[in-house]
């Protein structure tokens, strides 16, 4: 399906699953973290993108199911992707830094220390967590022991990156967002659509993210937690 349409620049924990959510209710079928769940989505191939960026990707075979993309694995090849989708338009999900660092350190910072891909993980869910440690644990954090805990560091880290957006994004591009404030009102005329005559979504709280990981914490790798995980993609794939 690609060309992507639209590009999400925010990194994850800024509201990017309630932007996914409603880029679906606009018609788009836009990837997200939560797509990578299921088989068929590449986990492995983000991975090597990641540590050989010398090489040449297929971003239209990764991205093949979709024409919209945000939160990571995505945002982690915004450059790339901009360079190679030059009509796409681009979304900045922008959170209060503080606000963003809780919500990272209480959920996906967590995550790994819980354990949950045991021996008995499906393999998608395996090579997920292993795309996830490197791009995002190890690479968006920075691979240092410890880092996680400076919150003045993260923070700066976020901050920075909206900064790099703003300075180098065409304006005509980019859409800014403010999480707290997110709408159809701000988001549909900057993509030319119509508004719909629905509440814009609000999607994924920490709470929601938890209660993900406790359920499957408590229950294992059992039927149950392998239809719940499945239940987190908007685009089951069938091949």
């Amino acid at each position: 399906m690609a060309p992507l349409q639209v590009i999400g620049a925010g990194f994850g924990r800024t509201g990017t699953d309630s932007l996914r959510t409603a880029l679906n209710m606009l018609g788009y079928r836009c990837h997200h973290m939560k797509e990578m769940m299921v088989p068929g989505r590449y986990p492995l191939e983000f991975r090597d993108a990641y540590l050989h960026p010398e090489k040449e990707t297929d971003w239209d075979m990764i991205y093949d199911d979709f024409d919209a993309a945000v939160d990571w694995p995505s945002t982690s090849f915004l450059k790339q992707l901009m360079d190679k989708y030059p009509e796409a338009k681009i979304i900045l999900t922008e959170r209060d830094a503080e606000s963003w660092y809780k919500s990272i350190y209480n959920t996906i910072y967590q995550f790994p220390k819980n354990n949950l891909v045991t021996d008995d993980a499906p393999q998608e869910m395996k090579d997920m967590m292993k795309m996830c440690k490197t791009i995002v644990l190890d690479g968006a954090f920075g691979d240092k022991p410890g880092l996680m805990e400076d919150k003045e560091k993260i923070m700066a880290m976020i901050l920075e990156h909206n900064a790099w957006c703003k300075a180098n994004i065409p304006a005509e591009r980019l859409l800014v967002l403010q999480t707290a404030e997110m709408s159809w009102e701000t988001l549909c005329p900057f993509l030319g659509k119509d508004i719909p005559n629905v509440p814009f979504p609000r999607a994924n709280s920490s709470g929601d993210m938890n209660s993900l990981g406790a359920t499957i914490a408590k229950n294992g790798w059992n039927e149950e937690s392998v239809k719940l995980i499945n239940s987190q993609a908007a685009f089951p794939r069938n091949k």
